[in-house]
């Protein structure tokens, strides 16, 4: 019998996996947005040319300043990884991510019990666990070759949000020039954390990517959510 425990609906942001990802827009919905289920960014990406690896990075809480010394990952938070093998936008395979203590357990990947906006977490099926980094770099690499993270990043969203603000206010001339270039604009969250949680994986555990990005590529179709147990 599979032990389970019941997550209820969070809310989630949705990507694509490619060899080079694109990062989420740090503006979720208003019921997560700023909150410990706030999905800043996610990447699936190789390792290296040809790697039989996908890594997997989640960030969350994308306003972690310094000043506010480390961040901690919510333990009523599940966040889960979706990958879908088989193009109909349903995940077949799921990696999931949970604190407790001090640690992050991750399970799968494994098809889940349910499919959609509810979650169980899957503990008849775990991947590994990881002391949750604070200064220092923590890596747990398990027997399978998984690598696991959890822990503060510095954030690695390039964004100019004042000069945003001023280009889209309805003050017609509050910003003639529109964007800056790069080497004027200002990296608002340069020197800002997320709380990142990293899986570098074999594929052999995935299954086999039936997609195929704008490269030509061959990828998986991936997508993350968070879900805030009720």
């Amino acid at each position: 019998m599979k032990k389970t425990t019941k997550i209820a609906m969070g809310l989630g942001v949705l990507t694509l996996g490619a060899i080079a990802l694109i990062s989420a827009d740090h503006i979720d919905a208003p019921s997560t947005a700023g909150s410990t289920a706030d999905i800043a960014d996610f990447y699936a990406f190789e390792p290296s040319e040809g790697s039989d690896n996908t890594v997997f990075v989640v960030d969350v809480q994308s306003n972690v300043l310094p000043d506010l010394a480390y961040g901690t990952f919510d333990e009523d938070v599940l966040t889960e990884i979706n990958i879908d093998l088989d193009g109909d936008l349903v995940e077949d395979q799921v990696i999931q991510a949970i604190a407790r203590d001090g640690r992050m357990y991750f399970f799968g990947p494994t098809a889940p019990d349910q499919t959609g906006l509810s979650s169980q977490i899957l503990a008849d099926y775990p991947l590994g666990d990881v002391e949750i980094s604070g200064a220092t770099a923590m890596v747990e690499t398990t027997s399978d070759g998984v690598s696991l993270f959890a822990g503060p990043r510095q954030d690695p969203f390039f964004f100019d949000f004042f000069q945003f603000n001023a280009v889209i206010s309805p003050e017609t001339d509050s910003a003639p020039e529109g964007f800056l270039p790069p080497e004027e604009a200002s990296d608002t969250f340069d020197g800002a954390n997320t709380m990142s949680i990293i899986v570098e994986i074999p594929n052999s555990m995935l299954g086999t990517p039936t997609a195929t990005n704008a490269l030509g590529l061959t990828v998986y179709k991936t997508w993350v959510t968070t879900n805030r147990k009720q």
